[in-house]
């Protein structure tokens, strides 16, 4: 039994840059468990899973699993599906094609567009951000990144479909310094609304630069080099501040240099009357290889 795959490295213009993904663009047939252990297999921060629709409005439906388990929506694979499925002529194309995905959030809106050469992917999300209360202290989440109190900023908790706790850092060095601190990490966060950390640092402002990291050790990605979702996140619970009372609230996020796969993220958060009515997050997707997977009879 015979299933095609392809490899993309998503938010980067170039190949073996940004964050890889795998993409099986007909995964019919595959049960949870199986498409958990080919997941397993390839080892990327994700692996999706193409299926067929079921609203005939969308394009196809989308699966999506870590090594470790299957989540509701993130971002650079939403991204990497899309743009794999116009880069090999799976759907229709215009420019930009529109795809809608149907993901376990719900649908997601894809746009992919051809700018000089390179395959660009810019999703849209409707904006409830879920952002509730208790989070754990700075001085807490300082212990669990191996850093000191006077490191950290602020600390919230905020998601669209895959929750994260966001922890502002003083400086882009401080979190070039921060490790996680596994028996910190066990003890303060795991049980915690958001076990995942998105570390970063740069101005807040409209228009502004972060410097960031991510670590989700419960989904058994020890770093991740580009996180779209925490970056949709991100934007939106900062447009819902008071003093972000433009239409638009604009960041653009560099993500895994540390890791030597620089990731380039560009997120932005809509506002009507007060209210972030979409949130999004784009970038750029390279193409790396292509192949198929031989998998034993009677594996499903």
């Amino acid at each position: 039994m015979r299933y095609s795959y392809y490899i993309v490295d998503v938010f980067s213009a170039s190949p073996f840059g940004g964050n890889q993904l795998a993409v099986l663009p007909d995964a019919s047939g595959l049960s949870t468990e199986g498409m958990q252990k080919i997941a397993r297999e390839f080892n990327f921060a994700e692996t999706t899973f193409v299926l067929p629709k079921n609203d005939p409005q969308s394009t196809c439906r989308v699966r999506i699993f870590t090594p470790k388990a299957e989540v509701d929506f993130a971002g650079h694979p939403t991204i990497g599906t899309a743009c794999a499925l116009v880069m090999k002529d799976h759907v229709e194309s215009g420019d930009p094609a529109r795809l809608v995905l149907e993901e376990n959030v719900g649908p997601v809106t894809v746009a992919v567009s051809v700018q000089d050469g390179v395959f660009h992917g810019e999703l849209t999300l409707a904006g409830k951000i879920d952002m509730p209360p208790g989070a754990p202290p700075p001085a807490d989440l300082a212990v669990v990144l191996s850093l000191q109190a006077a490191d950290v900023s602020q600390v919230f908790f905020a998601g669209v479909g895959l929750p994260f706790c966001f922890v502002q850092l003083t400086s882009k060095e401080a979190v070039d310094r921060a490790a996680i601190d596994r028996g910190a990490w066990k003890k303060k966060l795991s049980g915690a609304w958001s076990p995942n950390v998105f570390f970063f640092a740069g101005d807040l402002k409209n228009g502004g630069e972060l410097y960031a990291r991510m670590s989700a050790p419960a989904l058994g990605i020890e770093e991740d080099p580009a996180t779209g979702s925490a970056c949709a996140a991100l934007v939106g619970a900062l447009a819902l501040k008071p003093e972000f009372d433009a239409d638009a609230y604009r960041l653009s996020i560099r993500q895994g240099v540390a890791m030597g796969r620089r990731s380039d993220i560009e997120a932005v958060a809509r506002k009507e009357d007060g209210v972030v009515t979409t949130v999004g997050v784009s970038g750029a997707t390279a193409f790396v290889a292509g192949g198929q997977l031989e998998l034993p009879r009677g594996f499903s």
